[in-house]
């Protein structure tokens, strides 16, 4: 019998099952959890990564702030949390709702991904643009 004609494996149905995904970038999230636990973005000199386009531009991201914010929420200081990136703060509830509906998808197993409308796209990409340039203006 040749490869792929045959029944499919239990391993291969396992590795393609719709609720894998979400799994993996939990655990992806709870070990970047676990590593910046115990290092503060807020000291120079860490071995977090620097932001690629901040050492490029020397301009803000939209998503500069994110390491400290996600630091300081994990340590219960949610002001210092809204200094670092207030976009990104405001974002993370819908975040963890998509998350968690593709999740939910994923265990009743089916396949889910979010369908956003280019009006949608342009407007979440005129978000990040005005908060850019609002961040950077300051």
């Amino acid at each position: 019998m040749t490869e792929g004609t045959g029944p499919a494996r239990p391993g291969r149905r396992l590795l393609r099952h719709p609720a894998l995904a979400p799994a993996a970038v939990v655990v992806a999230g709870a070990v970047g959890a676990v590593h910046l636990w115990g290092t503060d973005p807020h000291e120079p000199g860490g071995l977090l990564p620097k932001c690629p386009f901040r050492l490029v531009t020397g301009l803000l991201c939209p998503a500069c702030g994110g390491t400290r914010m996600a630091y300081d929420l994990m340590h219960g200081d949610l002001a210092h949390a809204w200094l670092d990136n207030r976009a990104l703060l405001l974002a993370a509830p819908l975040a963890l709702a998509l998350w968690g509906r593709w999740t939910v998808e994923g265990l009743r197993g089916r396949s889910w991904s979010p369908r956003i409308a280019r009006r949608g796209q342009a407007l979440i990409l005129l978000t990040a643009v005005v908060w850019t340039a609002v961040r950077n203006a300051v």
